[in-house]
């Protein structure tokens, strides 16, 4: 069953009375089958908040249709809401309270007593400081209570806009931990983040975005594995052996990365690019298969940058 099915949504900024509209987001169509761990991806201004708040009614669509939970009506959309927890990027708590105390606050307006905060505590690690107050709260801490905030009322469908923003590699971690339990209990979860090594570890499925346009979309394994990449030195210049690797007819995309060149194939096996090399005068010392990234077939995609994935 799809928990979010979209077609060809869309959503146009007027310019008002001098600027041009700009189109945030341009015609996409994906959905997200329940279970799913779905990462939702592209540079910023790529379009994934503006999505997010078109799905939560925080925006409204120009165009195109979305499903939540099957439906697609005002009643039915209404309706699938309340079974959705989401946090946006920056947690937004009261600084003097208690984390115990603003998660109650939360509780309340979603209808749920103390034993629902208690379980979410808990469930996020934060049992043990739950009287900490919020302005003396970790970064790391800050996100795992807005991820407890989130799972109150028991969501089928948990949102999540980038959720390990700004945390170290120990936070990050913690998080991901979060969310692959919450997977591992029947969650699906909807996940937007630049941090493409943890996307890549907890995700299922992705989606990319570029300029409010998917460009790619399907499961983690199978984006991964579209073509083999392999990875070639010799004992030449590294600019001349990219060079002499672009001449190969079977070679898709070549890129450098710090000694070695890296070649996407398409159905020609090393072998070949290795005698087409010889040929030139090129004895490889290096050439095998490497594992292609998340990150790599990111920066292919969009354009970004190395690096883009990385922790500030």
């Amino acid at each position: 069953m799809s928990v979010i099915e979209t077609e060809g949504l869309t959503k146009r900024y007027s310019g008002g009375l001098r600027g041009d509209p700009t189109l945030a987001v341009d015609a996409i169509s994906f959905s997200v089958e329940r279970g799913q761990v779905f990462g939702f991806l592209g540079p910023n201004g790529s379009g994934k908040t503006t999505t997010i708040g078109m799905l939560l009614g925080i925006i409204t669509p120009t165009g195109g249709v979305f499903r939540l939970f099957g439906g697609g009506s005002s009643p039915e959309i209404h309706a699938a809401r309340q079974r959705i927890g989401a946090t946006l990027e920056y947690p937004n708590f009261y600084p003097y309270l208690s984390c115990r105390d603003n998660l109650r606050l939360v509780a309340r307006v979603k209808g749920r007593g103390d034993e629902d905060v208690e379980r979410a505590l808990g469930e996020v690690g934060l049992a043990g400081r739950q009287k900490t107050k919020f302005k003396a709260c970790s970064l790391g801490m800050k996100q795992r209570l807005a991820l407890a905030a989130t799972m109150l009322g028991d969501p089928e469908l948990i949102i999540l806009d980038e959720p390990a923003n700004g945390l170290d590699p120990a936070g990050q971690h913690e998080i991901r931990e979060i969310i692959r339990g919450l997977a591992e209990h029947g969650k699906t979860i909807f996940l937007s983040s630049h941090i493409l090594h943890e996307v890549e570890r907890t995700c299922t499925h992705v989606c990319i975005l570029k300029k409010g346009r998917i460009i790619r979309q399907g499961s983690v394994a199978e984006i991964t594995a579209a073509r083999p990449l392999v990875a070639v030195r010799a004992a030449v210049d590294l600019a001349e052996l990219k060079t002499a690797v672009e001449g190969f007819v079977g070679a898709v995309t070549v890129t450098t990365v710090e000694d070695r060149v890296l070649v996407e194939l398409d159905s020609e096996e090393p072998a070949a690019l290795n005698e087409f090399l010889a040929g030139r005068g090129i004895y490889v010392s290096h050439l095998a298969r490497e594992r292609r990234t998340l990150e790599q077939v990111f920066m292919q995609e969009t354009g970004a940058s190395m690096g883009f994935g990385e922790v500030q």
